[in-house]
Parts: C-alpha cells; sequence; structure tokens
C-alpha cells in the first residue's frame, strides 16, 4: 500500500514522480456555487405554476481540482500524470540495448500535450521533437492574425523548453497518410533513438494510469475535507466533471473509482456508501470531429487496458454503462472560443478568481454550469434514488492557460 492506499498490484507499477509531493489542492468556488444554485432555484420556481417550491433545489456546492497546480514543471496540467508512469518506459533500455536520445509528440498547434512533454525531455536531459497539425480544429481557422496564433502561447513555450517544433501541413495529416514514421526513421538515420509518445498520451499502453491513481488522491482528500467539516453533504464529490479530449483522463478516472470502490466492499468497510447512488464522472467533449458514440467506444477501451493493469476484470467491472460523455458543448470545432465558452470562462474569472483555457476547460466549465443551473443535476441526482438538501460537484481543471496569449483576438 502506498499513502493513498493504492492496492496491489497497481501500487508495484512504476511511477516517475513528476508532481509536488503533496496532493494538487482542491478548494471551494463559493460565488460560483452560489450564483448557480441560485439560477436553478430561479428556474424551479419559474417553472411552478403556483410560484411555490423555491427551495426544492438542493445546494450545489463547486469545487476545483488545481491539476494546473500540480507538478513544478512547466505550464502544469493532467499530461503529466500521464507521463508519470510513461517515464520509466521511456528510461528503460530499447530492445536493442540503447536508450532513448529524443522524444518525439504531436498535437495542435495550441497542444498542452507538447509543451508537457518537451518539459519533460528537459529535466530527463533528452531532445524533443514536437509535430504540430495546422488542419487539427479551428483555432487557426478562426484566428484574425495566424502568425501569432502559430507563435505564441504554448508554441512559444515549447521553443523555450529548447524543442524542435515541426509545423504540419493538413496534406500531411490526411487520413492516407502517415507523416510520424518518416520522421522517426530520419531520427534513427541520424543516430537518434526515438520514442514515440501519441497525441494525449492516451494511445500509449500506460496512458491511463496517472488518472487511476488521481482517482485514490481525490478519495483521500474527500475523507480530509470531510473530517475538517468542510465538505457537506454525503461527504464526497457526487458528480466529477472533466475535459474529454484523446480519452484517457476520464477513462483512467473511471477504472480508478472502480478499483477503490471494490477495494472498499473487499474490506467491508463501503457502508456509508450503500444509500448513496453511484458516484458519477461527466466528461464534457471539447470536439465535434467524430460522434459520440466513436468517444464512447474510445474511453471504455482505455479503462479497460488500465484496469486490466490495476487489477479489475476489465470485461465484468468495465462497462458503456460507466461513461457518461457529454457532448453538446463543443462548439463549431476543436480549439475554436464560440461565444457561450468565452462567457463561461469571463464568468468563471470574475466570480471566484479562476483562469480557464480556451480549448478544453471552458467548454467544461460551460457544461458544468448548464449541468446545475438548468437542474440536469438535481433530477439525475433523484432520479438516481438520491435524496439531499446538498450536492458536492468537483471539477477537475487541467491546465491549458498559457494558450490564452495565442487567443487574444478572441
Amino acid at each position: 500500500m502506498s499513502d493513498l492506499d493504492i492496492p496491489s498490484p497497481f501500487s508495484e507499477i512504476p511511477l516517475y514522480p513528476l508532481q509536488y509531493l503533496h496532493p494538487s489542492p482542491i478548494h471551494p468556488l463559493p460565488h460560483l456555487s452560489t450564483s448557480a444554485t441560485d439560477a436553478a432555484n430561479t428556474k424551479d420556481t419559474t417553472a411552478n405554476k403556483d410560484g411555490q417550491n423555491p427551495s426544492s433545489h438542493p445546494r450545489i456546492n463547486i469545487w476545483c481540482k488545481r491539476e494546473d497546480h500540480g507538478s513544478p514543471l512547466a505550464c502544469s496540467g493532467n499530461k503529466y500524470r500521464k507521463l508519470e508512469y510513461i517515464v520509466p518506459d521511456i528510461l528503460r533500455p530499447q530492445k536493442d540495448g540503447r536508450t532513448v536520445t529524443i522524444l518525439v509528440t504531436e498535437g495542435a498547434i495550441q497542444s498542452n500535450h507538447t509543451v508537457q512533454v518537451a518539459s519533460v525531455a528537459a529535466v530527463l536531459g533528452l531532445k524533443a521533437v514536437v509535430l504540430l497539425h495546422k488542419g487539427t480544429g479551428g483555432g487557426l481557422r478562426s484566428t484574425t492574425n495566424p502568425e501569432v496564433f502559430q507563435n505564441t502561447g504554448n508554441v512559444q513555450v515549447v521553443r523555450m523548453l529548447g524543442a524542435e517544433v515541426r509545423m504540419l501541413e493538413p496534406d500531411e495529416s490526411a487520413d492516407d497518410k502517415d507523416p510520424v514514421e518518416p520522421i522517426l526513421q530520419g531520427l534513427r538515420d541520424n543516430g537518434h533513438v526515438p520514442y514515440w509518445i501519441p497525441s494525449g498520451a492516451s494511445l500509449h499502453h500506460l496512458g491511463g494510469l496517472g488518472y487511476a491513481r488521481c482517482a485514490f488522491e481525490i478519495a483521500k482528500q474527500e475523507v480530509e475535507l470531510s473530517q475538517r467539516g468542510t465538505l457537506k453533504g454525503s461527504g464526497r464529490f457526487d458528480y466529477i466533471f472533466v475535459s474529454f479530449g484523446s480519452g484517457s483522463t476520464v477513462a483512467g478516472l473511471i477504472a480508478g473509482f472502480k478499483l477503490l470502490e471494490k477495494t472498499r466492499q473487499q474490506q467491508g468497510n463501503n457502508e456509508e456508501r450503500k444509500q448513496l447512488p453511484k458516484r458519477q464522472v461527466i466528461s464534457i467533449m471539447s470536439s465535434p470531429t467524430k460522434p459520440k458514440p466513436y468517444h464512447e467506444e474510445r474511453a471504455v477501451r482505455f479503462a479497460r487496458t488500465a484496469g486490466e493493469m490495476i487489477g479489475l476484470d476489465p470485461q465484468n467491472d468495465i462497462s458503456l454503462d460507466d461513461v457518461r460523455l457529454d457532448d453538446r458543448f463543443v462548439g463549431s470545432a476543436y480549439g475554436q472560443l464560440d461565444p457561450e465558452t468565452k462567457a463561461a470562462l469571463d464568468r468563471v474569472a470574475r466570480v471566484d478568481g479562476l483562469i480557464g483555457d480556451p480549448v478544453y476547460t471552458g467548454k467544461t466549465l460551460r457544461g458544468l454550469l448548464h449541468w446545475v443551473e438548468s437542474g440536469e443535476i438535481a433530477r439525475d441526482w433523484s432520479v438516481r434514488g438520491g435524496n439531499s438538501a446538498e450536492l458536492n460537484v468537483l471539477f477537475i481543471h487541467t491546465g491549458g492557460q498559457s494558450a490564452l496569449a495565442a487567443y487574444s483576438d478572441i
């Protein structure tokens, strides 16, 4: 067992620490909680023909887990958790006995993932090549200053970290072409030993482990907050909202919480949970490129991959019912900041001083506020048998604020 009470075999999987020694903090968003609950109550009252029952809606306590404060490395965010489990594989001798000399990864032009890979490369004393796809998403298409978009924000940070940036034109990334393998082969021909990390680290077989571990971290923080009397209601986070990009963040959370509950049941200390509806992890999609069923299947696949590694029965313990994706807030394109998302970002900044990002957390905040203010959370809770005066909602802030500079004209 670790200090997070992670059971075997999960606790035995090698990890290279990239996070702070303490958990990323969780703190309340009190003003947002009040305004969102008031909006839900107003809607309930308006919907009631007699104008009665204005207080039927439960109090929604909104909290934020600051993954953007989780690591001392550049532009802290959710990818460092994934990379903690990938770094031991990077450092392991390759099949030919040689060691890795260069990390290669890819992303959209303002990719957060590429920054964190470049930062890890710098820390490990390795070189890095970052492939940025001009055709991915709508950020570049919608900007009024393409030159600024391609050279500021995350692109600027990646270069500061010493990575080589290669911009790929849309035709180089077409479905019938693989731009990556020729680049890897070119590096090999020049004497390098490259290590490929796919976009978001989600297609990497270790990509889901970081957020499986995060589930145990959240559970420990729930206990601490509850003991201090600050986490009301159920004493846990009943709903967790997180962005859905490449998919392994939410997949890891699903697998981790499954293992957590299974472990508690085996230990016989889950009595207090029996009367509560199942905790819900709701992931807000950030891209309309693929339909929701495609991403649901992807999330299940990633969760099962992680689940099998950490001690779950992947087929029996994880199913499509565990995946709740919401595609109503994707906007017109990935990476394109729509007016509704901008309004959500502005609102959260002005009431609780929280800065989100234009690609992921902005859409997630917009979705979370809709769930609360439309009464959707209260209805979902009631339908599933819940009856509480207060509900606790956790927003996982995955970082990405460094991209804001590239969106200055929007």
